[in-house]
Formats: C-alpha cells, structure tokens, sequence
C-alpha cells in the first residue's frame, strides 16, 4: 500500500509538473463524477421511500436529480480521461527522458554491459509503455478514494455493522500486492530472454543486415532462436500471472462472502421493522457499488504498485550508475599540456569478469606526441582508450594529466577537453549540420565551424554531393532522407571529432574501418599534419588505434600491447630495430600486401 501512495504521488507531481491547468481538470472532473454515484444511490433509496408514502412532487424531483447524477457519472470521466490522456503522454515522455539521462548521463558506461543493469534498463522500457494506465488508475483512484468514503458514511447511517463491508476489501487488497510481488518477480526472471528476443527481432528487420541475412541464409535460424527465447519468456511470465491469479481470486472470495452477509443483515433489519423500503435500495445499490470499488481498487493497486516499482528501479538505477561529483575541490585541468599523459601501474577488469584485461601498464605519453596504439586482437587497444576516455576507472593505478589525477578531476571537464572518433560510430539521423556540428554543441549549427571539421576529416567531398549540401536530411526514418555508405558516415563522424579545435586528447579508435587503405593513409597523413599544428598550440595529444602498419608508422610514439601489457615503446624504426613483437607484426603484414 505505501508503494502504491508513493507511485501516486509521483504520478501527481509529474502530472503537476507537466501541465498544472490540465492536472487540476482531470482530478476535479473525475472526483464530481465519483462522488455521483454513492449520492445516486442516495437519492434512490430517498425516491423509493417518496413513492412509498405517496409524495408524487419529491419522487419527481428526486427523479430528476437521480438523472443529473446518473449523466455525470457516467460522462464526467470521459471529459476528464481528454485532459489525463494527454496528461500519460507528456509522462511517458518524462519517464523516458529520465531513463534515456540514467543511461547516458553517467560518465562511463560500464552499467551497459552488467547483465543485471542491462535487465533493469529493459524493465524500464517496458514499464514507460505502462504510464497511460497508471494515469489512469491514479485519477480513477482519487475518485475512488472519495466515493468510497462517501459510501461508508451512508452504510453507516443504515446499520453501523455495515462498515465491515469495506473493511472486508483488505484480503483482495493485500492479496493484490501478492500477487503483483509474484508478476515482478516473473518480469524480473525473464529480462534476460525477453532483451535477447528483442535484439533477435531488430536484427531481423534491420534493413543495414538484411544482405548478410539472405547471403548466409540466416532468416530461418534467427526466427528460431527468436521463438525459443519467447517461449522461455513467455513460459515465465506465464507461470508467474497463473500463480497471481490464483492468489487474488482468493481475497476476491473472501469479500464475496461478506456482500452476501451484509445483504442478508439489511434484509432482516427491513423485515423487524428497523428500516424502510428507501434503506433496502439504497444498501443494496452501494453494496454493488461497494463490490465493484473494492474490485476496481484491487486492479487499481495492482496498477499504481507496478508502476510504483517502475520508479522504484528507475531511482535504484540511478543510484547504481551514479558517480560521485568531485565538487569545488576538484583540482582543474591545464589549458595546455606540458608534460602529457601518464599511466601509473594501471591495471583493469571488467565487473564481474576478475580477469584483468590490462595489468601493469606504466607509459608516458608526452604532450604533442602523435601516439599508436597497436596489438593483436584482444591485446586490450580498446581498453585502454576507454580508459582514456573515462568511461572506466581503473582497476588500480593512476592516469595523470600533467600530474594531475583523472580520478580527482570532474568527468564533465575533462569530457570537454577531449574528442574522440570511434570505430563503432553513431549514424545520427539528422541535417548533415547537425550530425556533424553534435561534436562541438557551442558551435552545432556554425556553417563555418562545420565546414572547417569537414575539411580536415577530408569529408567536404560528401556533402558536395548530396542535394541539400549540409541541410540534406539524413536516414531512412525520413520521407526525404538520404541514406550514405558506411564510408560515407564515417567520414562524417570523422568531421564530428574534428569540431573540437584544440582539445587536450583527440582519440581515433579504428576511425577508417570503412575506408580503404590508400584512402586510410592520405587520412592520417592529414590528421599527423594537423595534430602537429594543434599540438604547438595547446600540446595536444593525438591518440589513435589502427590494424594497418603504414599508417601507424608515422606516429611519433607506438605503444605494442601483447595480454593486456605493454610490450613495447618507441617510434617505428626503433621498433623494427628491435626485432620484437612489432617488427614481427609489421612484417607480416608488409607480406600480406606485397
């Protein structure tokens, strides 16, 4: 029951904060239209005993006010249902802004890849779908509320052993919450299988996969593994409702028995001479009414607590992504690198795994150098970018910025000092402008700022050929929207990370996947050219992670990772010098391509 006044007035405040002319409409006009009908049910008993004693101008005007009441009872819920409907809407909306911020607005991401976040995070989708109903069950429970209050002074004034009636609604209510507490535990149980049938379905319709799909003939495998996984979900959630319905059946009964018992008293006090004909009808009038409250208020719970417990897990993941803000304390970054970036013995694991993917690493990346990363698969490249990036703290160890810590400093400032290109890239449908200029959110919409990042992402040449130059509309979701290569976005996601002019970090991690190798190298040839501009004026560092030698070669610094450790440091003819890892690497490849 607390959880469910707690959904309430969260379902309030969201609802006054949203639209408050709107809010105060709905509520008046469902609470009128409840208070109707006990005070229906009134004025019949009032009618009947009128008729009774012969008193055909009091019958009439009862009669007439019976009508009045009858129309708002059964309308005033409609007119209200126009205003709270709009009302669920801007909610949903809200609810899924907040998730959406939960999601993103941490500064790492490693709660997206814990399978128990992940499961939280698929709940939440689909409770946000639920809010029109909550809406809905929290005005129809105001009006509730007061109708039921009003029905139990009126069964009062009949027979005081008649407030029993209402009280008999706790077995189906606290059965209710059972049951509810047993549908959780079953949406709980299946996240995983319904998140994965999910994906299977999206994978499916997906219109970028769709060649490889008929190529490899994988429709019928997909299609199965999408009805297996439903039916585990499906199977689950199944169990879960039969054991609910059995559980709230149970309390129902109980209040079944109770109707019967406080029908049959109303009928012996009439029959001794304790009441009227008026009595008879008006306490079998709000006994019905009382049934279908008490049935309403149980469904209405049941409503308001899952959607109670749908905040609930939103404030929990909340507070399980959160991370802690440094404050006013917090030591500030430098405006120009002088020394460069340092890692201290870093070493990493990713939750709940215990095998760390680096260990160990000590390495100094001086400012102004053009660093590459490189390795074989599973070397932790990656890793340590996001490292970089702050999307993870590390496991042990410490990165220093010019002797500052990045665990001490804020992640928003440090994110503002920073860009980044990667290989698994966002396709933004959006004006090219905008999907561009998002890399620099000061500068979106500055034609000459986004024209500058293209240009040094070697990019201009796409926009030059679509209709609307930088307002061509991108994506297939649009009508009119124009769908690029895979090459064709990269390079616009390249632009994205060139909008920054001079950040203190500028990370490029496989950013010309999709390009092809000549293109590839005449790319960072640029970026070398520019990152040794920008490096003069702010001492920049230009990070980035490639699989091809030729254009890792004429990085200032190479850093070889071999199992999450670093190997080797050095430029490229020291490295081939040595005869280690590198040079081994370096020739294979050199083979590969001769």
């Amino acid at each position: 029951m607390i959880e469910a006044i707690r959904g309430c007035g969260h379902l309030l405040a969201t609802a006054w904060r949203m639209d408050r002319r709107r809010a105060v409409v709905a509520v008046v006009l469902m609470l009128t239209g409840a208070l109707a009908a006990p005070l229906m049910a009134y004025v019949l008993g009032r009618m009947t005993g009128e008729v009774v004693a012969g008193d055909a101008a009091g019958a009439v005007r009862s009669g007439a006010l019976v009508a009045v009441l009858a129309i708002a009872m059964l309308t005033f819920s409609h007119f209200a249902h126009i205003a709270y409907f709009e009302l669920a809407e801007m909610a949903e909306q809200d609810f899924d802004e907040q998730l959406m911020a939960v999601s993103n607005g941490s500064p790492g991401i490693e709660h997206h890849e814990r399978p128990e976040l992940a499961d939280e995070i698929t709940v939440l989708r689909q409770e946000g779908r639920q809010l029109e109903g909550a809406m809905d069950a929290l005005m129809n429970g105001l009006g509730l509320v007061l109708a039921m209050t009003v029905t139990g002074v009126l069964l009062a004034g009949v027979n005081p052993l008649l407030l029993l009636l209402p009280l008999a609604a706790l077995p189906p209510l606290v059965a209710g919450r059972a049951a509810e507490r047993i549908r959780d535990r079953a949406r709980t149980a299946t996240a995983e299988p319904t998140r994965v049938a999910l994906n299977l379905f999206h994978l499916s319709t997906s219109a970028t996969v769709a060649g490889e799909l008929r190529v490899f003939q994988l429709s019928r495998d997909l299609v199965d593994r999408h009805e297996r996984q439903w039916a585990r979900a499906t199977g689950g959630l199944a169990r879960g409702h039969f054991l609910a319905t059995v559980v709230h059946t149970v309390g129902q009964v109980v209040f079944a028995l109770a109707y019967v018992a406080a029908v049959l008293l109303v009928v012996r006090d009439t029959m001794s001479g304790r009441g009227g004909v008026g009595d008879v009808v008006l306490v079998i009038v709000l006994a019905v009414q009382v049934n279908q409250q008490v049935t309403t208020a149980v469904t209405l719970l049941q409503t308001l607590q899952r959607m109670s417990g749908a905040f609930t897990r939103l404030r929990r993941l909340r507070a399980q992504v959160a991370v802690p803000d440094p404050g006013a304390g917090a030591p500030d970054l430098p405006e120009r690198l002088r020394t460069g970036i340092t890692l201290r013995d870093v070493s990493f694991a990713y939750h709940g795994t215990g095998r760390q993917v680096l260990h160990g690493v000590d390495v100094t990346i001086p400012a102004g150098a053009r660093v590459a990363v490189v390795g074989e698969n599973g070397a932790g490249k990656s890793t340590l970018v996001k490292l970089l990036c702050g999307f993870y703290q590390p496991t042990s160890g410490q990165i220093l910025v010019d002797g500052v810590d990045l665990a001490a400093v804020s992640p928003q400032r440090w994110r503002e000092r920073i860009s980044a290109g990667f290989q698994d890239f966002a396709r933004y449908e959006l004006a090219v402008r905008r999907n561009v200029g998002l890399g620099d959110l000061p500068h979106v919409d500055s034609e000459p700022h986004v024209r500058d990042a293209l240009d040094r992402a070697q990019a201009a040449g796409v926009v030059d050929g679509l209709p609307d130059g930088l307002d061509t509309q991108l994506g297939r979701s649009w009508t009119d929207g124009q769908e690029l290569s895979g090459g064709q976005w990269q390079r616009l996601a390249l632009g994205r990370a060139m909008m920054r002019g001079e950040p203190l970090l500028l990370v490029l991690d496989e950013p010309a996947s999709a390009l092809d190798p000549a293109a590839e190298h005449a790319l960072f040839e640029r970026f070398a050219d520019q990152a040794g501009r920008v490096s003069q004026a702010s001492g920049a560092i230009t990070l980035f992670v490639s699989h091809r030698f030729s254009t890792v070669r004429m990085a200032d610094l190479i850093i070889v990772l071999r199992d999450g450790e670093v190997a080797e440091v050095g430029d490229h003819a020291a490295l081939v010098a040595a005869g280690g890892l590198y040079a081994e690497l370096f020739a294979l490849q050199a083979r590969a391509y001769s």
